[in-house]
């Protein structure tokens, strides 16, 4: 048995520091990177926030808006892939990603798909324990069949020596990094295991950005998870983030797929002494999100939970937020007001700039 005593952080642990500076207003900052990798010889440049592949927010409406913004959607691994050929054109772009498992047959899909479009995605190999051999070799098997043709976005581990196995025999040019932290996620509660976010992003980014290929490139990571409003997405990247990835914050936006909670528009007589009126129009009112490890994700997506297994996912009434362009108003001008406020003219000089504090309470019950 070994007890690691160092300090570890989550993002509820830590505010960041304002600092003086020269940045006059919020529409100066550059919002957008261009990265190029470790492996693949595609380059890539937008705004580096992902849709998480969950089948909620992992959908082609999602893709479509998103794409608007320069943000990538990973298309979740349950679409069928021959109903995506069919489509009159093709889902897959810079901004639209393909996502996959590590089953035989989801390699022989990926492969029919590249055949037929004449086109190779961007992959998002993903899995919740990428600690396995066979997820290396997987991923290994993936960057051979196409080169460096095409960029590897593969996941989840927590710890710097995976992140550097995944880069280095892997053939992953962006690791996923995040056990645990997602709002839907129940492994720490079923498992013990996890790993704080916040220093998880700056060890496993620090280990990644320490390789180099031989043209200079470095190695990348993708935080995946716990990020609950835009001030966690400020602190991902002030943690050195690459790109930041995010499910529940997308839920029970317009763009999602799923099972809706409907009731009945009610019109308010504010300025009249006439009671309501109720129509008979229906409206959205929550959205029923849960973690792509629940029961009810297996059951759906599966053969149901198998007797060796336990659930570990939840699932959350979201309530409508309309749609996904008023959450991506907030976050990107959440990260503009952060990048001001700490002296940082883009997302990519966020964390040269920040300070990070550690706290015992971010912020007040606002419903007290």
């Amino acid at each position: 048995m070994k007890i690691n005593t160092d300090l570890k952080l989550d993002f509820d642990d830590t505010l960041l520091v304002p600092h003086r500076t020269k940045t006059a207003s919020r529409q100066n900052i550059k919002l957008q990177r261009g990265f190029q990798f470790y492996h693949s010889t595609r380059p890539w440049r937008g705004t580096p926030i992902i849709a998480a592949n969950m089948d909620s927010t992992g959908t082609l409406d999602m893709s479509h808006a998103l794409s608007k913004h320069q943000m990538i959607t990973c298309l979740h691994k349950h679409h069928d892939h021959k109903k995506l050929l069919q489509l009159e054109h093709c889902p897959f772009s810079t901004y639209t990603w393909y996502s996959l498992g590590i089953q035989d047959i989801e390699f022989d899909n990926l492969c029919d798909i590249a055949d037929k479009t004449h086109i190779i995605p961007n992959l998002c190999i993903d899995v919740a324990n990428g600690y396995t051999e066979d997820f290396v070799n997987f991923c290994a098997k993936v960057r051979k069949q196409f080169a460096d043709k095409t960029i590897i976005m593969a996941g989840n581990v927590c710890t710097p020596e995976m992140v550097q196995e995944l880069i280095l025999h892997g053939g992953v040019d962006i690791v996923k990094v995040g056990i645990g932290p997602g709002s839907a996620c129940t492994t720490r509660l079923k498992t013990g295991i996890g790993y704080p976010q916040l220093s998880a992003i700056i060890e496993c980014s620090h280990a990644a950005h320490g390789l180099k290929s031989q043209e200079k490139r470095m190695g990348l990571i993708c935080a995946d998870g716990g990020c609950r409003n835009a001030g966690d997405v400020c602190k991902a990247f002030a943690a050195n983030a690459d790109f930041v990835m995010i499910g529940g914050m997308l839920a029970g936006t317009e763009e999602c797929e799923g099972e809706w909670e409907e009731g009945t528009l009610v019109n308010w007589n504010h300025c009249t002494d006439k009671p309501p009126t109720v129509t008979n129009q229906k409206v959205k009112k929550t959205f029923k999100f849960y973690g792509m490890s629940s029961k009810i994700a297996q059951d759906k997506h599966g053969q149901g939970l198998k007797d060796y297994r336990s659930s570990e996912g939840r699932m959350i009434q979201v309530p409508y937020k309309g749609p996904v362009k008023e959450v991506v108003q907030d976050i990107l001008g959440g990260i503009r007001s952060c990048c001001a406020y700490i002296g940082a003219s883009s997302i990519k000089d966020m964390a040269k700039c920040a300070e990070f504090i550690r706290v015992n309470r971010t912020h007040f019950d606002q419903s007290l």
